[in-house]
């Protein structure tokens, strides 16, 4: 008997299959808060206990294979359900149902900030939000890292995205890079061993890639305080005129790349709006990444956010509607077409020594991206530089407020919603008292 065998009712017809789709994923959309950890336990409690659409090692084998393709991973698993369940269409009936709550509600959150962001009582708000955000970060990042960097051979890659990352490389452009050559090293050193040799190759390589511009540009990086280096480059990219197109293909190109988590948003999100193209200020990044915390489902919804603000003003916050949908629309299509095409055959894929050491170094590369990110992003939130030659100054409140974070989240395990609330609150007591 096939383990994997659809047991609900023979009769229902595909049109009543389709209504039950959007039913549990709707709802599950509108109450999926705490990240993808509890989306995979509440759409098995849904699809596998409740209903029995699927059998417990099938779902076992969708989560695991989902790392193993770009895009955020519960999503994906909603969309194989879908499959599953409903065919071609049932996979995009649960993806849509599944995003629409958060992107909707991340809307409204876009439109509040375009409307009301610059009016006095939301900045305290906003500086106790980021440094909450920062914490979340960090947390991942940690929890990430614990199971990506398993040996010095992946630490040594999470090293090459960092340094790529922090001399001014294209961030998907760096994954990319450090991942293929990080693939070949770790099938190298596996059979080869003889570290030294292939650690002079990787950077080597990594170098010849980057050109000689770019390891100029490391070089004197490298000579520089990290932080202040960081934050003194901080808006230095010429704003370029926004276009829906250039906005659309960045879009598609993060959700084509995206592996494993949303956290890792935050870095492919500030080296391109950023870094690259100047549309958008590290604060501004944050803010997103915030609202897409504070709504449920997917995290990706952060693209809502930045869509809308993109071209919305609060004069018109209207304009914003179509940026908003276009965002949304290219940062999750890549993972619909990676679903239908490569779902069938990824749990084969996974028996892939190949397969596996390119997911190691994607992950690994990954952690080094998130590391370069908040390395600048604390440079920004947690200490200020004056414009003329005098020291910085370190912004105790925020870093009072990350401290904070940190150890609730990782003493309570409290959800990402209640520390960026809790952040938001304490922003808002310390402006009270005068300290920010």
């Amino acid at each position: 008997m096939d383990e994997s065998a659809d047991k609900s009712k023979p009769e229902e017809g595909r049109a009543e299959r389709l209504r039950q789709l959007v039913a549990v994923f709707l709802k599950l959309g509108c109450i999926g808060f705490g990240g993808p950890a509890v989306h995979f336990a509440t759409i098995e409690e849904e699809a596998v206990k409740r209903r029995g659409w699927l059998s417990h090692q099938h779902y076992l084998d969708i989560v695991g294979s989902t790392n193993l393709i770009p895009g955020p991973n519960s999503t994906e698993v909603a969309m194989h359900v879908g499959y599953h369940r409903a065919g071609l269409l049932g996979l995009v009936v649960a993806g849509v149902s599944f995003i629409l709550p958060a992107a909707l509600l991340t809307l409204v959150f876009a439109w509040v900030y375009v409307t009301y962001g610059e009016y006095d009582f939301i900045k305290p708000v906003l500086l106790g939000v980021k440094p909450a955000v920062i914490a979340v970060i960090l947390a991942a990042g940690w929890r990430l890292g614990r199971k990506a960097l398993r040996g010095w051979s992946l630490v040594v890659i999470c090293l090459a995205a960092l340094i790529g990352s922090l001399a001014g490389q294209e961030t998907i452009r760096t994954l990319l890079v450090v991942s293929l050559i990080g693939l070949f090293w770790l099938r190298w050193t596996k059979y080869r061993g003889g570290a030294p040799t292939s650690f002079a190759a990787l950077f080597m390589a990594l170098v010849a890639s980057w050109g000689a511009p770019r390891a100029t540009k490391a070089a004197q990086l490298g000579g520089r305080c990290a932080l202040g280096a960081l934050a003194a480059t901080a808006g230095s990219a010429a704003a370029a005129p926004v276009t829906y197109w250039q906005m659309a293909l960045l879009f598609l190109k993060v959700g084509a790349v995206l592996y494993g988590t949303g956290y890792v948003l935050v870095a492919y999100l500030n080296g391109g709006l950023v870094d690259q193209l100047g549309w958008l200020t590290e604060d501004q990044i944050l803010d997103a990444f915030a609202v897409g915390n504070l709504t449920p489902g997917p995290i990706l919804s952060t693209a809502t956010f930045i869509g809308f603000i993109l071209f919305a003003t609060p004069q018109d916050p209207a304009a914003g509607l179509a940026g908003a949908a276009v965002a949304t629309i290219c940062i999750f299509l890549p993972s619909f077409f990676f679903v239908a095409v490569l779902g069938p055959i990824i749990p084969r894929l996974r028996q892939s020594r190949w397969a596996a050491a390119f997911l190691d170094a994607v992950n690994a590369a990954s952690i080094g991206l998130i590391a370069a990110v908040t390395l600048k992003l604390c440079g920004q939130i947690f200490l200020v530089w004056p414009e003329n030659a005098g020291p910085w100054n370190i912004v105790w409140p925020a870093c009072l407020i990350a401290v904070i974070a940190a150890a609730v989240h990782f003493r309570y395990r409290v959800p990402t919603v209640w520390l960026v609330i809790g952040g938001g609150l304490l922003g808002w007591l310390f402006s009270l008292a005068g300290a920010f």
